[in-house]
């Protein structure tokens, strides 16, 4: 088994507090994007366009926010008539937690896909998750530029006027992850080929790992 070195408490604790420094200017940075990303300008949305509820009631765009100010929409790969599941999409709404800390900000969140609820109702029930997933028309995806991908949109509402804010896709979606966060935490990571690891630690193709929670094997090997 390869492992990281072993060293003294003494040594340790200096290696920790030098890596600290990088970590904290990282956080730093990510702050002063943070701040960039709020003084995004914005584009207002054309009114017209219908989604299906997992009720199956339809909505429009202001109708998507329940009355909240601020909605992130994670753009869930599910085509009309598509017969497979999405590992990435599916594991990314595994992360997916209470929405009561987003809602006291005023934001929340929900899926959305292509596909009728007929069809998102059988990964629903499969799966067993319970965060909003809604059916947009093609309309709306192809004004967006969407395409048959995944993705994230952050709209803004004010009265019945709707705006988008943001959009990222692949791997700034990464970081919204609470799975790929704490692997990137340990020492083996998450054992990626594209990581920058020592030899000899465990690496397999990217994202070939994944699985939807109810493919997994047995329990994991030591």
């Amino acid at each position: 088994m390869h492992r990281p070195p072993v060293v003294s408490a003494q040594e340790w604790q200096a290696a920790r507090e030098a890596l600290l420094v990088k970590e904290k200017e990282h956080t730093r940075a990510l702050d002063a994007l943070a701040a960039e990303r709020r003084r995004l300008p914005m584009v207002r949305l054309a009114d017209g366009y219908r989604y299906t509820a997992p009720d199956r009631s339809t909505v429009d765009l202001p109708g998507l926010f329940e009355g909240h100010r601020q909605l992130v929409i994670y753009h869930f790969m599910q085509a009309p008539g598509q017969d497979w599941l999405c590992t990435g999409c599916a594991t990314f709404t595994d992360n997916i937690a209470d929405q009561s800390h987003l809602n006291a900000r005023h934001t929340r969140l929900i899926l959305m896909s292509r596909a009728p609820q007929d069809e998102i109702d059988v990964v629903r029930r499969r799966m067993g998750w319970t965060v909003p997933w809604y059916s947009a028309g093609a309309d709306f995806y192809d004004d967006l530029g969407l395409g048959d991908g995944f993705g994230l949109s952050v709209l803004l509402r004010d009265g019945a006027e709707v705006f988008r804010t943001y959009y990222t896709s692949g791997r700034g979606v990464d970081r919204l992850r609470l799975d790929f966060n704490l692997l990137d935490l340990t020492p083996y990571g998450r054992q990626e080929e594209w990581e920058n690891s020592p030899e000899g630690w465990p690496q397999d193709p990217t994202m070939s790992w994944l699985r939807p929670r109810d493919q997994y094997p047995g329990p994991p090997r030591p």
